[in-house]
């Protein structure tokens, strides 16, 4: 039994080491991203770094499969030595039996015909317990093989999911005006509904229309998702100040500002809050930009 048990050890090493080798890259692609201190606007460096995470992508689909296809090698070598040893066992056992039987019959302990039928029984009983375990032991490799083929399929759906939305988001950062742009992305949210960018991207572009229910509406959509999230909350901020809401505006926007530091420079300059340039609180939240002097200029 130590050949088959020292294979199943290598068959779990192997894919444990799999699934770590893709969590250890997931983890340290998310501590890159995070760690971007400003975003990237030029249209050349977001498509080449769309093209490095769609290949990155590819490449982890690709090593799932290879990893599943030896795996599968591996189990069916398994089965195949599984057999094997079980062959000659009952073969060995076989010999065993012939040996000890015509001991017996020499020395005269029992008949001839009574050792026959008590080794048939037991050689019997014997092989029926071993072809059982290794029917058991093939039914559980069959199971896992079959889970792994569905997580793979789920996988390589996702990834050309995201291929798809991620050209999407290409296409939009080409487009030059509002209404094209929400074309875009309710093609986005088509694909991903809970997509949080493609909701408060939306409202950007809303607002930019003029449409200031429109944006407060998709904000709160984002909201429910993520309540925290501080893009959604700037953006209500902007609805609600352009529709004349100041209390609802000014605590959206200090909310906005609590979970990202940066969007008070922004607020300053968003045209959005020209109704609030004369609101005390208003200017205590942001932080207004300096006019130049014409004198020195």
């Amino acid at each position: 039994m130590k050949p088959i048990l020292l294979c199943f050890s290598l068959l779990l090493s192997i894919t444990a080491y799999a699934a770590e080798d893709t969590e250890q890259a997931d983890e340290k692609a998310q501590k890159t991203i995070e760690s971007l201190k400003e975003p990237l606007y030029s249209p050349f460096t977001e498509r080449y770094m769309l093209d490095e995470v769609k290949n990155l992508r590819q490449e982890i689909a690709d090593a799932r499969v290879e990893l599943t296809a030896r795996i599968a090698d591996r189990e069916v070598d398994v089965a195949s030595k599984a057999i094997t040893y079980s062959t000659d066992t009952v073969t060995y056992f076989f010999y065993l039996i012939a040996g000890a039987s015509s001991l017996l019959v020499l020395v005269g302990w029992n008949s001839l015909r009574d050792l026959k039928q008590r080794v048939g029984e037991f050689a019997n009983d014997e092989i029926q317990r071993i072809t059982a375990s290794y029917e058991e032991r093939l039914d559980k490799l069959e199971h896992e093989l079959h889970r792994k083929s569905r997580h793979i399929a789920r996988a390589q759906e996702e990834i050309e999911l995201t291929n798809e939305i991620h050209s999407l988001w290409l296409k939009a950062s080409q487009e030059s005006t509002a209404q094209s742009k929400i074309a875009i992305y309710d093609q986005i949210l088509q694909l991903r509904p809970d997509d949080l960018e493609a909701l408060t991207y939306k409202a950007d572009a809303a607002l930019a229309l003029g449409q200031t229910q429109w944006a407060n509406s998709l904000a709160n959509r984002a909201l429910e998702i993520d309540p925290d999230n501080s893009h959604a909350l700037y953006q209500r901020a902007c609805a609600y100040a352009e529709s004349g809401s100041v209390e609802e505006a000014l605590r959206d926007l200090q909310s906005a500002i609590e979970r990202s530091e940066s969007l008070r420079v922004l607020a300053g300059r968003d045209q959005s809050f020209e109704s609030l340039h004369d609101n005390e609180r208003f200017n205590a939240l942001v932080v207004m930009p300096v006019e130049e002097d014409d004198s020195k200029a």
